[in-house]
């Protein structure tokens, strides 16, 4: 079993080479095709895929490069706009080395209080982003889906869900129905609320749905705004729909996984009022703040129903002293045993400081701007609406095979890589511009492939 514990020399050469292939990965993101096919995971066999004693590291982190970085969807190319996430940090990447070296189990603060203290500095931080006031709570989760789960957990306990009634649009994100689901509220009465021609929620007609369940004696429960739907980036107007809640007495979450954080910097602050206002707020730091796939967050305007839901206790689990350093994660959170996550966004907030956060958020906020202007400029092209965050939804004018043509060939030739959706059945082909690699000039080039993509299936 010697393999498992490398001396000291052994460690240094396994962590250089490694270090090396990551550097030489991040060398070759500019210019590398932002997708490459699937057929390139077989470039390289490991055959038997697992030996009994081992292999060279220089052909398994060949294996990696040809097999694992190389095919796919190059999600860290400044050219990637297909989905929300994009990027990595690499001093995210220098924090999960640290979190998985030391293994500090960050669930309860006696095991782990250093880890503990960094999870809720991190939690406090995403508290006051988004306005919450200092008795909020909040958790690190693995991305949006379990935030959402997380809240709507809390909602049901904090409000009985029985017969209660949800309130939706149809832009919700799926997750969302899922968690609903996985809570056992599925069943319950589900209102999909009309929307503008911008696909925001609409209060009046959630107001008259509302209004219509309590004169049938349903009692209104739970109800779900998006800052920032997954298809067009559209914010509901929360400050209407916040006060619609009160009234109504009905638990309040918005789902701001992808635009929620855009609160740091202040032309998105001015775009998401009313984001402090919900009961409960999913946010995706692996989106708005540019961290690798895994990072989510859940914040509950009351901290102590966060703990209600959550906190238990067992025999075996008794504290080894007391500390001072905040709530136990593991009592605010699904996840007993959890990855020591909050290093991944507490190291680069540390190196690269707070303002450079906002600074990359403003930029993709005008970026998003300046990519609806340039691609009005195309004949062929209807831009759709000016965006509200960084999505900008947009189609061929000659119509949905037009437009799926387009995003194929696109897709199919790797400069840039978009992706598409369907806004009221209609097909658009979609610009997420959230790479924090993403610059003017990767716009620009962005543009160029949209004009030539239209030269070329225009014929």
């Amino acid at each position: 079993m010697s393999p498992l514990e490398p001396d000291a020399d052994g460690r240094r050469e396994l962590g250089e080479r490694v270090l090396g292939h990551a550097l030489d990965f991040l060398g070759s993101v500019e210019e590398a095709p932002t997708y490459r096919p699937s057929e390139g995971v077989f470039d390289r066999r490991l055959d038997p895929e697992f030996t009994a004693d081992g292999r060279d590291i220089d052909e398994i982190l060949d294996f990696i490069g040809a097999s694992v970085d190389r095919p796919g969807i190059a999600t860290t190319s400044p050219r990637f706009m297909g989905y929300i996430p994009g990027g990595g940090l690499f001093h995210s990447g220098l924090g999960d080395l640290l979190a998985a070296v030391s293994n500090k189990y960050a669930g309860f603060s006696t095991a782990g209080p250093g880890a503990a203290r960094v999870e809720n500095a991190c939690i406090d931080f995403l508290k006051r982003a988004v306005g919450y006031p200092v008795g909020a709570g909040g958790t690190l989760t693995s991305g949006g889906s379990i935030a959402n789960l997380t809240a709507i957990v809390v909602a049901r306990e904090a409000r009985d869900s029985a017969d209660g009634a949800i309130y939706t649009t149809r832009y919700a994100h799926h997750c969302v129905d899922k968690a609903l689901k996985i809570a056992g509220c599925s069943r319950l009465p589900h209102r999909r609320i009309a929307t503008d021609s911008n696909t925001r929620m609409r209060p009046d007609a959630l107001r008259a749905a509302l209004e219509q369940d309590v004169a049938d004696g349903v009692r209104p429960w739970l109800i779900v705004a998006s800052a920032g739907t997954i298809d067009v980036g559209a914010v509901d107007p929360m400050v209407e729909i916040a006060a619609i809640a009160s009234e109504f007495e009905a638990w309040l979450h918005i789902d701001g996984a992808y635009g929620g954080l855009f609160a740091l910097c202040d032309e998105g602050r001015a775009r998401l009022d009313g984001l402090a206002l919900g009961d409960s707020i999913a946010l995706d730091p692996h989106k708005t703040l540019f961290l690798p796939y895994g990072t989510g967050a859940v914040l509950v305007r009351d901290g102590d129903l966060l703990s209600r839901a959550f906190s238990h206790d067992a025999d075996y689990m008794r504290p080894f002293g007391e500390s001072d350093v905040g709530p136990s994660p593991a009592n605010q959170s699904i996840e007993l045993t959890r990855h020591f996550r909050a290093m991944r966004l507490w190291f680069p907030l540390q190196i690269a400081g707070v303002d450079a956060f906002k600074a990359a958020q403003t930029e993709k906020l005008a970026l998003a701007r300046y990519f609806h202007e340039r691609i009005a400029e195309i004949d062929s092209i209807d831009p759709g609406p000016q965006p509200e965050l960084s999505v900008v939804a947009f189609r061929h004018r000659d119509g949905d095979q037009a437009s799926e043509r387009l995003l194929a060939h696109l897709q199919q030739e790797g400069r840039i890589l978009l992706s598409g959706t369907r806004v009221d059945g209609i097909f658009c082909l979609r610009a997420a511009i959230l790479c924090f690699r993403s610059h003017v000039e990767h716009i620009d080039l962005a543009i160029d492939a949209i004009r030539d993509g239209v030269a070329a299936i225009d014929g």
